[in-house]
């Protein structure tokens, strides 16, 4: 274990006693499960994607959440929801109905535009300077789609199961994790192979930058998560306090801690530098999703209806179908 230093370990002391006096409260969003919960960049908006096909944004003010509206125009379930990195009015929203959406919640009666995808998108990620969306398949299909003419500028199949993807801090190198359990690095934008790195001993399933991108984490199969440093490329610390695949990861908005999802029913919090848990969240059911608040350390999470670990929790979520869940107010 790496040492912690005073610095840090004020750190730690405040965050610990911060969220051990917090608690969850759960606000209404959808008619069937949620999928997917993202903030926009300024914090004042959630925003979350469901099985009963719609998007749904709320507000965010004084520690609670207020419903504004439904976006609807998906003929299936949401599964990814993303924000454009710098524009708090722009949404991105995918579906098993194999189309791209994009709404400005300014007017959330009609789409920006709906975009046909290539087969089912199972992972979204937006270019930090809001140029490009890119898009991944359950065919390990990897498309980018440019932001201002609504169309597929370029694809590239894989050989190889891919998984979460995302950009690095300067947008020139693309990443993608893969069954195999490496992350594999590409030059962006010819996706030429440039670096593949042995990561997990199981599916490497999801991918994380911190806001800064100084960091990112991987999670996988193997119930571990990995911490790297960004620009060396060099390993900085692995934990393992899960029991089952890492899912869903998050970095809160200072990058020092992670937030991290499984099949568990609780979302374990972690001090980035040295993997140490700060905290732990008591779900219902396991966490489909779970986004930091862009300012604050405030955590967004959206579980499954039913538990299949616990009957008494299982009667217990039925009557929390859809909603939104806020930790740490």
């Amino acid at each position: 274990m790496v040492a912690v230093g005073k610095d840090n370990a004020s750190y730690i002391e405040k965050v610990r006693k911060d969220l051990g006096r917090s608690r969850t409260k759960e606000f209404s969003a959808h008619n069937s499960k949620a999928h997917c919960v993202a903030w926009n960049c300024t914090g004042k908006y959630i925003a979350s994607g469901s099985l009963d096909k719609t998007a749904f944004v709320q507000s965010f003010k004084e520690e609670r959440l207020s419903r504004e509206f439904s976006l609807k125009g998906h003929e299936d379930a949401v599964d990814q929801i993303a924000w454009h990195p710098s524009d708090p009015n722009m949404l991105s929203t995918v579906s098993t109905d194999k189309t791209l959406r994009l709404w400005d919640i300014r007017t959330p009666q009609k789409t920006v535009a709906c975009i046909t995808t290539k087969g089912e998108v199972i992972n979204m990620t937006w270019k930090s300077d809001g140029s490009t969306i890119a898009l991944g398949n359950k065919d390990d299909l990897v498309c980018f789609v440019d932001y201002k003419t609504h169309k597929i500028i370029a694809d590239k199949q894989f050989d190889f199961e891919v998984n979460e993807i995302g950009w690095n801090n300067t947008d020139e190198h693309f990443y993608l994790t893969s069954g195999n359990g490496s992350i594999h690095i590409t030059q962006y934008p010819s996706l030429e192979p440039l670096l593949q790195i042995p990561a997990h001993t199981a599916h490497c399933i999801c991918l994380k930058f911190s806001p800064d991108k100084q960091h990112f984490a991987t999670g996988g199969a193997d119930a571990l998560i990995n911490i790297w440093d960004a620009s060396e490329l060099s390993y900085l610390t692995s934990y393992s306090r899960l029991e089952w695949p890492v899912r869903t990861l998050s970095f809160n908005h200072d990058g020092r801690l992670l937030a991290a999802g499984s099949e568990d029913l609780v979302i374990d919090i972690a001090f980035v530098e040295t993997g140490e848990k700060v905290a732990t969240v008591s779900c219902n059911a396991f966490p489909f999703c779970v986004a930091w608040h862009p300012s604050q350390n405030l955590l967004a999470y959206v579980t499954d209806d039913k538990s299949k670990h616990n009957e008494k929790h299982s009667r217990d979520s039925d009557k929390t179908t859809g909603c939104v869940k806020l930790f740490g107010l």
